[in-house]
């Protein structure tokens, strides 16, 4: 698996004189400056300004100089580079029925991952813990022991207030709303820890690794259950309340009035949801989520087929009101049943052409997830990065002549 190039993070907010050494470090990983004469041209410093915040950035070890040099008005200047080395991060990405625990460098490439069958309706301190057990398993595999840990990313299958880091209101995670998740794992990890809706990880993800020069995407997950998230100017959009995106559980007409999960009818997930198919289908073959469908239009079973284009064309009609709505570069298709050829793909792409307005679509590229495995844990890495790594938060780290990550 390929880490997420230093290259792809956040653009840069203007420079400002009195700004410190995570200014100097965030032009570095956007590649906004990569040596010390780029970064003095670009912020107007001299280079003996430029030289003491770098110094403050090697003493922490966040940055390494490249062996190769780089020819700079003539003047050959070594390269800088952040050091994927200096810290690890602890990824979790929580599914309804598995969760899957990594540990990755400040690149997110991943060390070592395992795939456990914890599943969310055990509860959230049976599964914190049980998450906390083979968070050490998976350092001791990666041996990452000695290596300071940097954070937490959590992704939840959930509506989460980002701030609280809590979920908040109905979700599959039945038990878990308002229960204090930052607090129960603080118990352990004296880190920063950081939680999120896990499509907005997966927009992060999508949107750092292949699309980071677009500055709107909207990201549609179509798995079990169906979720979406949006970049807006380039960063991930959650709303006033974390509640953004949840396009699963907007009320669609001209298809009936199913009953959803969540308690109301008609709700876009109860359509086109794979546990909303896998219940359509189940006259024929037993299955109830999305796993289920997908393994049977892979044998090639026509009824399951059918079923997965006339989803297709159901999910277009609220991706075709997103688009008029948000008016996005691209549109990216993943989740589960994303991963079964263009089945999906094709109605998405008829009615959205069909129903927004041309301008809406004249450069529009619908297009299927880049990624196989590991976006999730990828996004959680990537917001533990974009965190501690912040000129705001780092600052003050370094400031206090304190190391910016701690020993687990």
């Amino acid at each position: 698996m390929t880490g997420i190039s230093s290259a792809a993070a956040p653009p840069p907010t203007p420079w400002r004189p009195d700004d410190g050494p995570g200014r100097i470090l965030e032009l570095i990983t956007t590649g906004q400056a990569r040596t010390r004469s780029g970064i003095a041209r670009l912020t107007g410093l001299s280079r003996s300004t430029v030289g003491q915040r770098l110094d403050s950035l090697f003493e922490a070890d966040l940055v390494r100089e490249g062996d190769v040099t780089a020819s700079s008005r003539g003047r050959p200047s070594r390269s800088i580079h952040l050091n994927g080395a200096a810290g690890a991060v602890i990824a979790v990405d929580i599914g309804e029925s598995r969760t899957r625990v990594a540990v990755t460098d400040l690149h997110a490439n991943v060390l070592a991952d395992s795939v456990e069958p914890l599943a969310v309706g055990d509860g959230p301190r049976a599964l914190l813990d049980r998450v906390t057990a083979t968070v050490r398993e998976v350092i001791e595999e990666a041996e990452a022991g000695d290596k300071p840990v940097a954070g937490i990313g959590f992704g939840l299958p959930a509506p989460v207030d980002y701030e609280a880091g809590r979920v908040l209101g109905w979700s599959v995670m039945s038990g878990w709303d308002n229960y204090d998740i930052r607090g129960h794992l603080h118990e352990t990890w004296q880190v920063p820890i950081l939680i999120d809706n896990d499509v907005n990880l997966l927009t992060l993800a999508e949107h750092r690794r292949f699309w980071s020069d677009r500055q709107n995407l909207l990201y549609i997950k179509a798995g079990t259950g169906v979720g979406s998230g949006m970049v807006i100017g380039g960063h991930v959009h959650r709303g006033a309340q974390g509640a953004a995106g949840d396009i699963g559980h907007a009320h669609i007409n001209g298809f009936g009035d199913p009953q959803c999960r969540c308690g109301n009818q008609g709700c876009l997930e109860a359509l086109v949801g794979g546990w909303a198919l896998a219940r359509d289908l189940r006259d024929v073959q037993e299955g109830d989520d999305a796993r289920h469908v997908v393994d049977r239009v892979r044998r090639g079973d026509s009824h399951a087929i059918a079923a997965l284009r006339r989803a297709g064309r159901v999910l277009g009609e609220s991706v075709a009101h997103a688009t008029s709505l948000l008016n996005p570069d691209v549109i990216v298709l993943g989740g589960m049943l994303s991963t079964t050829g263009d089945h999906l793909m094709a109605g998405v792409r008829e009615v959205v052409y069909q129903r927004s307005l041309p301008l809406a679509t004249r450069q529009l590229q619908i297009a299927p997830t880049g990624y196989k495995s590991h976006a999730g844990i990828t996004g959680a890495a990537l917001l533990v990065r974009d965190h501690v790594l912040s000129p705001a938060v780092l600052d003050v780290a370094l400031a206090a002549g304190s190391q910016p990550f701690l020993r687990p």
